[in-house]
């Protein structure tokens, strides 16, 4: 079996370094990396990670505790996590909850501090207590994307500013000339996404429109319950002319809702999601977004997860990361004329 210390006699550097390579390869020189990969190569080296294990005190595996991977934001999310954890010579264990908050324990109980160093958290019903209690001590644990972050000191988490991204969507349908906007607001096991519906409302307040400008539904985080609360929504008051949604699946079922009661989008009603999924721009109408920062989002935690692992204390409990922008489709559009104005206009007609 080929040794660490062959590979640095092949490389000419040292095992000091062979171990960083493997490690944590951004800390050292391009050109170092690439001979030590190369003798790696040509040696067929493969590391003994019990032994290396055992011998750091550590496993070389970070943990990622999702609440539902159908959502297809998580694979989005799993992929720039997965590479950066690989980057750094690490390894990812994703985990799904299913939303279920003894699936969570369990996982918790059973990876931190053994199978992983470090546990990244996603949505969770867990508060911020039990989930230190349950892992503080055995394992670095990273909240991240949490909507509800108490300023708690327990914990660190990484995540965006949920308000301003609702008050982009705001804006932008105000500046169409929108006067009548419906709200769907998703709920998972992080709780209802209220914050990110918050920004929306005191954006438009800001925008001149009063309390009565906006209509709320609630619902789950999927396309059909956003067709369900859209379609109520829909028929229940017909002078909406938008419907913002505080996820892009349910973004998706209420274009869906819209084109089965015969409203044409964005000519009847425009419709904004909130994530810019792969699948936003692939549905037809393509949806106008807020595109959250999902690879930075993801490189932060993974990066967060590892320095706590080495013996960091986080600076503060939250990292919000920059970079959410507007991305306008086709899904969105002017407001279509008031239709007591149409009927004026009818009536103002020479006979």
């Amino acid at each position: 079996m080929v040794t660490l210390a062959e590979v640095a006699r092949r490389a000419k550097v040292t095992g000091a370094t062979v171990s960083n390579v493997l490690r944590n390869p951004h800390k050292v020189k391009p050109e170092t990396v690439e001979r030590v990969l190369a003798a790696i190569r040509e040696l067929g080296y493969r590391p003994n990670l019990t032994a290396r294990a055992l011998a750091r005190g550590r496993t070389s595996t970070l943990a990622l505790m999702l609440s539902n991977i159908t959502n297809p934001f998580y694979p989005e999310f799993v992929r720039a996590a997965e590479r950066e954890a690989r980057k750094r010579g690490h390894f990812l264990l994703v985990c799904n909850t299913d939303d279920d908050p003894a699936i969570t324990r369990a996982y918790l109980e059973q990876i931190a501090g053994s199978l992983a160093a470090g546990v990244i958290v996603m949505n969770t019903d867990l508060s911020e207590r039990e989930l230190t209690e349950i892992a503080g001590k055995r394992a670095a644990v990273v909240l991240c994307m949490w909507e509800h972050v108490h300023a708690s000191r327990a914990l660190p988490c990484v995540t965006i500013d949920f308000a301003a991204a609702g008050a982009l969507a705001a804006a932008h349908l105000s500046e169409l000339g929108h006067r009548k906007f419906g709200a769907l607001v998703g709920a998972g096991s992080g709780g209802p996404q209220t914050v990110r519906l918050r920004g929306f409302t005191d954006a438009l307040a800001k925008h001149g429109h009063g309390e009565n400008a906006v209509v709320v539904a609630h619902a789950h985080d999927s396309i059909e319950s956003g067709y369900e609360a859209a379609t109520k929504l829909l028929r229940s008051d017909r002078t909406l002319t938008s419907i913002f949604a505080t996820n892009d699946l349910m973004a998706i079922g209420a274009m869906q809702a819209a084109a089965d009661l015969g409203k044409r989008v964005p000519d009847d009603l425009s419709i904004i999601g909130f994530t810019d999924i792969a699948l936003a721009h692939q549905f037809r109408p393509a949806l106008t977004t807020v595109r959250l920062p999902i690879a930075e989002i993801a490189a932060r935690s993974i990066a967060l997860a590892l320095e706590m692992v080495e013996g960091a204390r986080p600076a503060r409990a939250a990292h919000v990361v920059p970079g959410m922008a507007l991305v306008v489709r086709e899904s969105t559009g002017h407001a279509p004329p008031l239709r007591r104005k149409r009927t004026q206009a009818r009536s103002q007609k020479p006979r």
